[in-house]
């Protein structure tokens, strides 16, 4: 189950472009708490405090309860706009959620039993095709990553979704083709040798 951040915000009075940048230089970050058929809030979070949630492993994928004016809002991001130089984050948007709200977000993929791929233990390297999937989940049961096994793959096999068991209430975004996630391709040396043998067979 996903991680429920609490974070502490400020209301902002009134939008635009004007009271953003004063936001910004109060050593503020702009915000909107929107959805859930209410009216939207803008707020502001405050810098170094937000900027050190943010670089966290997993940031879209958590639940935040956002306290306001003494009440509290339970919200998934779904976008942060940067500064196009500095990468400063200039203002983040939240969706309002309840545990059965379903939801689309990107959930980072964990590769395990790699020492039970004969192709990786003959050498073979993991080429990973999609180091995230795009699913739709209930809010309040967003995963931590998906986990993918290794176990049996060999050099020249791809790992497609429908060979992935996604976790109870997880569904692919992507119905109409089995996509790949993962190849086993042959290191170089490999390569090498099996073109020889090709030849010599040939020959």
């Amino acid at each position: 189950m996903t991680q429920i951040v609490p974070l502490s915000a400020e209301a902002r009075d009134r939008a635009g472009k004007g009271t953003a940048r004063q936001t910004r230089r109060d050593g503020r970050i702009p915000a909107v708490i929107y959805g859930g058929k209410q009216a939207p809030i803008m707020i502001s979070l405050e810098k170094f405090t937000f900027t050190r949630v943010l670089n966290q492993a997993g940031f879209f994928t958590h639940l935040f309860d956002v306290t306001v004016d003494g009440a509290t809002h339970r919200v998934l991001p779904r976008d942060v706009q940067f500064h196009p130089v500095t990468d400063v984050p200039l203002h983040v948007d939240f969706l309002r959620v309840s545990a059965e709200t379903r939801t689309t977000v990107q959930v980072p993929v964990e590769f395990v039993d790699q020492e039970k791929s004969p192709g990786l233990k003959r050498g073979g390297v993991l080429n990973i095709v999609r180091h995230e999937l795009d699913v739709t989940v209930s809010a309040g049961n967003i995963p931590e990553q998906i986990t993918i096994s290794c176990e049996g793959y060999d050099v020249g096999d791809s790992i497609h979704i429908s060979s992935v068991k996604l976790p109870e209430g997880v569904a692919s975004t992507i119905t109409d083709r089995d996509f790949t996630i993962a190849t086993i391709v042959a290191p170089s040396g490999l390569k090498s040798e099996e073109a020889e043998s090709t030849e010599a067979a040939a020959s």
